[in-house]
């Protein structure tokens, strides 16, 4: 693959039933260019936790994803309400998901956590008001 490849997908807010095809075709594309499992699962997992944020929390945005031979970079945009404290909502359990989002199974408040934990880099830059910006790069060990 000399040329990167480009995915672009409109992640619309508090649509649970859509959510997720994003990153199936991500997972469907990775297997088809031969990518190894152990990134997939990765990639997969921390690109679910993307979309189910911007559905919970900031009305919906875009996931860009480019595919690189020894990388992928997601970036996650939203303009929703943004992150008031990032280190707060980093950490593991903590959410303002409502109880009606929790009763759904939902607001668990992992999805920052386990974004980070499945990426080997994860930057976020947020604004009150004016919504978040989450870049995760994984990169293809040797």
């Amino acid at each position: 693959m000399s040329e990167p490849i480009i995915l672009r997908y409109q992640v619309d807010g508090d649509d649970f039933v859509s959510c997720g095809h994003a990153s199936e075709d991500v997972k469907r594309t990775l297997k088809n260019i031969g990518f190894p499992a152990s990134v997939i699962r990765n990639v997969s997992i921390a690109m679910y936790e993307g979309e189910i944020n911007m559905v919970i929390h900031a009305n919906g945005g875009v996931a860009e994803v480019v595919i690189y031979e020894d990388r992928i970079v997601i970036t996650l945009t939203d303009t929703g309400k943004g992150i008031a404290d990032i280190e707060q909502a980093m950490q593991e359990g903590f959410s303002t998901a409502t109880d009606a989002i929790r009763e759904l199974g939902f607001g668990a408040g992992m999805g920052l956590p386990n974004m980070k934990k499945y990426s080997d880099n994860m930057k976020i830059e947020s604004e009150v008001g004016k919504g978040t910006v989450v870049t995760l790069e994984f990169l293809l060990n040797d």
